[in-house]
C-alpha cells in the first residue's frame, strides 16, 4: 500500500504505438501515477497509421505526446515492419518470425529512459510480454530486468521500468483491459493489425490472429460474443 501511494505522487513515460498492449498499459498507468506523458518511435514503420493512431488516443486521453525520430533503426535493420516489399511470415521453430526488429525494445527503452531523465519521470512502462512474444529476445523478463539496471548506472537515476504485461496471454490482456474499464476502447480505437487496420484488423496476420484469438477466449469465458 505505501508503493502504491509513493507511485501515485510520481510521473511515468508510457512507450506507445496506439496498439492494444501499449493503450491497456497507459490506462493501466494512468490509474497508478500521478502524471503520465507517453512516447512514440517513428522508425520507418510499414504503416505511418500507427502514429497518427497513437497521436488520436493520446489527445483523447489528455496527456503529453512525444514522437520521435528513429529513421536510423529503418535503415539498420529491414524487416516486415519497415518495408512494404518484405512479405510478413511467422517464422518457425528455429528462427525469429521477420517482424522482429533487431534491437527495437534496446533502443525504445534507451531512449525513453533519457527522455524520462529531461522530463522528470521515474518510472518507464511497456507492453512487452514474454507469455505471447513470438520469440522476441527484447520482450523477455531477464532483457528488461538488465537493462533497467543498465539504465540506472549510465544516468545515475533510479528508475523502474514496469511492464504489466509480462506474464499475461492474450485473454488475459483483455481481461485487464475489462478491469480497467476500457475494453470497447481498446478494441475500437487501437491498431495492432500488421496491414495497417484499426480495430479487429485484417484477421490474417500474426498479430490480428493473436489479438482475435484471444478476445474470443475471453469473451467465451464470459459467455459473450
Amino acid at each position: 500500500m505505501k508503493r502504491r501511494l509513493y507511485m501515485k505522487e510520481e510521473k511515468a513515460i508510457v512507450v506507445f504505438s496506439g496498439g492494444q498492449d501499449s493503450t491497456t498499459c497507459l490506462f493501466w498507468a494512468k490509474e497508478r501515477f500521478k502524471e503520465v506523458e507517453t512516447v512514440t518511435f517513428d522508425y520507418g514503420q510499414r504503416h505511418k497509421l500507427e502514429i497518427e493512431c497513437a497521436t488520436e488516443i493520446a489527445k483523447k486521453l489528455d496527456v503529453k505526446h512525444h514522437i520521435l525520430d528513429m529513421s536510423l533503426l529503418h535503415q539498420l535493420a529491414p524487416n516486415a515492419l519497415t518495408r512494404e516489399d518484405i512479405e510478413i511470415s511467422e517464422g518457425n521453430e528455429d528462427n525469429l518470425p521477420n517482424t522482429f526488429v533487431p534491437g527495437r525494445n534496446l533502443l525504445f527503452l534507451s531512449f525513453a529512459g533519457i527522455l524520462a531523465k529531461q522530463v522528470g519521470a521515474k518510472h518507464l512502462v511497456t507492453g512487452v510480454s514474454e507469455t505471447d512474444y513470438s520469440g522476441y529476445p527484447d520482450c523477455r523478463d531477464n532483457f528488461i530486468q538488465s537493462l533497467n539496471l543498465s539504465l540506472n548506472l549510465a544516468m545515475d537515476e533510479d528508475m523502474t521500468i514496469h511492464t504489466p504485461l509480462m506474464w499475461l496471454d492474450k485473454k488475459q490482456v483483455w481481461e485487464l483491459s475489462d478491469e480497467l474499464g476500457v475494453l470497447e476502447i481498446i478494441r475500437e480505437e487501437t491498431l495492432t493489425c500488421y496491414n495497417g487496420i484499426k480495430s479487429d484488423g485484417c484477421g490474417e496476420c500474426p498479430a490480428c490472429k493473436l489479438r482475435n484469438n484471444g478476445l474470443r477466449q475471453y469473451l467465451d469465458s464470459k459467455g459473450e460474443k
